[in-house]
């Protein structure tokens, strides 16, 4: 364990940090999108919600490592990263509860939810890498947990706000244990990505994983049912001005409706039996 500690220690530490800055700014980047709710949060309601997102982006990393560290390296990489993240939330949390507080309560905290994250997201088997049904069916419902606690169930705007957030940091732990410095996981960075990938007339330049999602559309199949939806992520929404905002629902929802319509069409025919069966597209 102390060799793979030392080995990993950067790439650990980073992890830890990125995991817990990505929590941080997405319970606040919820609370935003629902501003009503949030008034009625308490803090213990807040610390569930931050815990929750802990939790997915646990099991993000863990599909991660399995590509990029070695086998007979990842479980003690994993123990590792989890001691990382109780060392960094200490001292994150020092300067509210001060130099006593409890490490073992800590430890006891992240060590649930390392647990609760095995037993909610290792059910759901796909490739990380890869768009699949089973993939989006995981974050789909790691939204709609999110949304449950922020005491609005079913609330569809929540729960892509939610998806978006945790699915933006996949790029930046590639990128940690690939030894690369992280490409920020929020939609800030989008404008220097974009500018730099498209110098020279067009001609793109940038590096794998440093794009960052800001608008996500997909059609599922359920039976005979079509589903299409869409969803912004949390900063580039809120970069937005009211006008911006209707202007692109308006636009959004004409495409979804097209890609929808169109998904219908080619999913149910015989040529593609096959991508029906997939469910996504």
């Amino acid at each position: 364990m102390t060799t793979t500690k030392t080995e990993y220690h950067q790439q650990l530490r980073a992890l830890a940090e990125l995991m817990l800055a990505v929590s941080g700014e997405s319970v606040t980047m919820m609370k935003r999108s629902a501003p009503e709710q949030a008034l009625k949060l308490k803090r213990q309601d807040e610390w569930g919600l931050y815990l929750e997102f802990i939790k997915i982006l646990f099991n993000l990393a863990d599909r991660l490592v399995a590509m990029h560290i070695p086998i007979k390296d990842q479980l003690e990489f994993m123990n590792g990263l989890e001691d990382a993240v109780t060392t960094q939330l200490k001292s994150v949390l020092e300067p509210a509860f001060g130099a006593g507080a409890d490490q073992m309560e800590i430890m006891l905290t992240i060590g649930g939810a390392v647990s609760e994250s095995r037993q909610i997201y290792e059910q759901y088997k796909f490739l990380i890498t890869e768009d699949s049904k089973t993939k989006n069916e995981m974050f789909r419902d790691f939204g709609e947990r999110v949304a449950e606690l922020l005491g609005a169930p079913g609330n569809a705007q929540l729960s892509s706000a939610a998806t978006l957030c945790a699915s933006a940091i996949v790029p930046a732990i590639s990128a940690v244990l690939q030894g690369q410095a992280p490409p920020a996981p929020t939609a800030a960075a989008a404008p220097k990505a974009t500018a730099s990938a498209t110098d020279n007339g067009g001609e793109k330049k940038g590096t794998t994983g440093q794009e960052i999602k800001l608008v996500s559309l997909m059609s599922s199949v359920s039976g005979e049912e079509i589903e299409t939806r869409w969803g912004l992520h949390p900063r580039f929404r809120d970069d937005l001005t009211p006008a911006e905002l209707q202007q692109l629902n308006k636009l959004l929802n004409r495409v979804a409706k097209v890609l929808g319509e169109r998904y219908a069409t080619v999913a149910f025919s015989e040529q593609w039996a096959s991508w029906h069966k997939a469910g996504h597209a």
